[in-house]
């Protein structure tokens, strides 16, 4: 089966020709509270994204509760902290996520969870879980990569930190269970992301070389780098979303809040329109002023008969005459009638 140019997820297609797709990412900003995830819920709704992202799993399906240096954060967001607490505060409980999905269904926006291990995906799949995200850290579980494509379902796949190699591999793992509804997220790994480090050109170079839907889970401040990314031809956007950075939680500091995610997506429609679609010619809009393009006119009284010469004919405005790329070669010609100055001049009026 051949790459993909789109993925189909609840009827709506994503890829090159299709609106971006946008994901708001709630991660951890339910900050443990039930009622504050279905807040996000509503708000995402009200704001015009597309889909609510949470993610699957608990803090033993993501390392083991270990105290030594290798499991303690030296540096970055979340500097001081342990892996095992960390997740323990982030999570979203399995036993809210029915019920997060039901309320998502309730106010109609898509549903999106990303698995991080085998327990994770079979009781998404309980859940009817229409497709999956992959997180750019799990990009090198190829066990897992399997394990998620071998359902069947369309796929969005982050790629920070990932060399060609390894996105290489792990789109050939995707492959090797069948499943072709791929597409992959340019990301950088950076909690928040620095706009210098973003490197969006990168979006194109990913589009021609694996040939399928890419787009940019975006972690830098603002909507700057999201704009630019579809600019560059991203069709899928993710961000994290909160209804207010004041209510603390382990990613917080990098989510934006209604307002600003509104004018992100205003912003990103606003590009699309400017992108439009490859086009030559005259459009619609410019047909009134077509007409001040420069033509061939009669600028000086030529008589029945006379010969056509650079005094009596010029290239000027407006375009009511021949194309100016026929001056040289009616130069010389005689006018088979009498012309005014000021009159267009056209191919009936020479012998």
């Amino acid at each position: 089966m051949e790459n993909t140019k789109y993925i189909e997820v609840n009827g709506r297609r994503i890829g090159d020709g299709y609106p971006a797709y946008i994901i708001a990412e709630m991660s951890g900003n339910h900050a443990g509270s039930i009622e504050h995830a279905k807040e996000i819920i509503h708000a995402a709704k009200e704001i015009g994204a597309d889909c609510i992202k949470i993610q699957t799993y608990t803090p033993d399906t993501m390392t083991i509760d270990c105290h030594n240096d290798y499991f303690n954060i030296s540096k970055g967001t979340w500097e001081g902290e342990n892996l095992y607490s960390l997740y323990q505060k982030a999570y979203t409980p399995w036993e809210w996520q029915k019920e997060l999905r039901d309320e998502a269904r309730k106010v109609g926006i898509d549903f999106l969870s990303t698995p991080f291990d085998k327990t994770s995906v079979d009781f998404l799949e309980e859940l009817e879980m229409p497709f999956y995200k992959i997180a750019s850290f799990e990009l090198v579980d190829i066990p897992l990569l399997e394990y998620i494509a071998s359902k069947g379902k369309p796929i969005i796949m982050s790629t920070g930190m990932g060399t060609l190699e390894e996105i290489q591999e792990a789109i050939e793992a995707i492959y090797s269970q069948g499943n072709h509804q791929l597409a992959i997220m340019k990301c950088s790994s950076a909690y928040p992301a620095k706009v210098e480090e973003m490197n969006l050109g990168t979006i194109v170079d990913m589009k021609q070389r694996f040939g399928i839907p890419v787009g940019l889970s975006d972690h830098s401040l603002g909507y700057f780098s999201a704009a630019t990314a579809v600019a560059m031809g991203a069709t899928i956007i993710e961000k994290h979303f909160c209804v207010s950075r004041e209510i603390k939680n382990p990613d917080s500091t990098f989510s934006m809040e209604p307002q600003e995610f509104k004018e992100m997506i205003e912003k990103v429609r606003e590009v699309e329109k400017a992108r439009g679609v490859v086009t030559y010619g005259v459009s619609k809009q410019e047909e009134s002023n077509a007409c001040f393009r420069r033509s061939l006119f009669v600028v000086k009284d030529i008589a029945k008969g006379e010969a056509l010469t650079p005094e009596n004919i010029r290239s000027i405005r407006p375009a009511y005459g021949m194309k100016p790329k026929f001056y040289k070669e009616v130069l010389g010609k005689f006018a088979n009638r009498a012309l005014k100055a000021g009159t267009p001049l056209r191919e009936e009026d020479l012998n």
